[in-house]
């Protein structure tokens, strides 16, 4: 059985979010997209859809959070390098995305993220499991 996981976040401006991810690379499904919401494709399991305001407030009695003033999740995605996370934080700044935390080096995982144009933050990592030290040798 495979397991699809649909991230919902909503978004002041959906067009405009959706030129900034596809800057990023993702794309879109248009099955599941219209003037209020849109399926964007992280991989064949992952998604998130963009919801304006008003229609993600359908889903909730509770107010929506500003992302920009507070941390409601953080969505965090593995990369198949540090080189893949540091190029995507970049495609992300270029889009007008902004950088809140410098990167962070642990020898065998690595992280960096970005902030998009809502807020919302993005966590990316890279982790190399053979280079993990053992158990005895974690502080």
């Amino acid at each position: 059985m495979s397991t699809n996981i649909f991230v919902n976040l909503p978004v002041k401006d959906l067009p405009r979010s959706v030129a900034f991810f596809t800057a990023l690379g993702y794309t879109f499904n248009p099955q599941f997209t219209d003037a209020n919401a849109t399926c964007m494709i992280i991989d064949e399991h992952i998604y998130v859809m963009l919801l304006v305001e008003p229609f993600f407030k359908t889903f909730t009695p509770k107010p929506i959070s500003d992302a920009h003033q507070s941390t409601e999740v953080l969505v965090c995605l593995s990369c198949d390098s540090r080189d893949a996370v540091d190029a995507l934080v970049a495609k992300a700044v270029a889009a007008g995305g902004k950088t809140p935390n410098p990167p962070k080096d642990y020898g065998f995982m690595y992280g960096h993220g970005y902030e998009d144009l809502d807020g919302h933050l993005w966590e990316l990592m890279y982790m190399d499991v053979s280079a993990m030290p053992k158990p005895e040798e974690m502080p």
